[in-house]
C-alpha cells in the first residue's frame, strides 16, 4: 500500500464536499428553494463532511497502526456511506426522485458499521 493513500482519499472527498456545498448554496439555491429540498441537500453535505473527517482520522491511525486491518475496512465503509447516503440525498434533492430515499438508510448502515469497526480495531489488539 502506498503511504498516504487514504489521506489523499479524504482530501479529495473533502474538496468535493466543499465544492458541492458551495454549489448548492450558490448555484442551486433557487432550485433547492423552489422544491423545498434545501434541508435534504444540507444534510447530505453535513454527513459527507463528517465522514471525510472520519476517513482522515482513521487514515492517520492506519498510518500509525498498519497492522490493524479493521481500520482499512472502516475507511471503505465510511466511503461507501458517503456515496450511498450523501449521494442519494444529493440526487433526491436535485431531481425529486423520492425512491432514492429508500436506499439512503443503507448508507447510514455503512456509516454505523464503519464506526463499529473503528471501535473494534482498538478493542481487539490483533485486528
Amino acid at each position: 500500500m502506498k503511504k498516504g493513500k487514504y489521506i489523499r482519499l479524504a482530501a479529495i472527498l473533502g474538496a468535493l464536499a466543499v465544492a458541492i456545498g458551495a454549489f448548492g448554496a450558490h448555484g442551486l439555491s433557487s432550485i433547492l428553494e423552489s422544491t423545498g429540498k434545501q434541508d435534504t441537500f444540507e444534510t447530505a453535505v453535513n454527513y459527507h463532511f463528517y465522514h471525510v473527517f472520519a476517513i482522515f482520522g482513521t487514515a492517520i491511525l492506519f498510518e500509525i497502526f498498519p497492522e490493524k486491518t479493521l481500520l482499512k475496512k472502516s475507511i471503505w465503509l465510511f466511503f461507501v456511506g458517503i456515496i450511498i447516503f450523501s449521494g442519494s440525498l444529493y440526487i433526491l434533492a436535485l431531481t425529486g426522485i423520492n425512491i432514492l430515499g429508500a436506499i439512503t438508510p443503507l448508507g447510514g448502515v455503512a456509516f454505523i458499521l464503519g464506526w463499529t469497526l473503528l471501535f473494534w480495531s482498538f478493542k481487539n489488539p490483533k485486528k
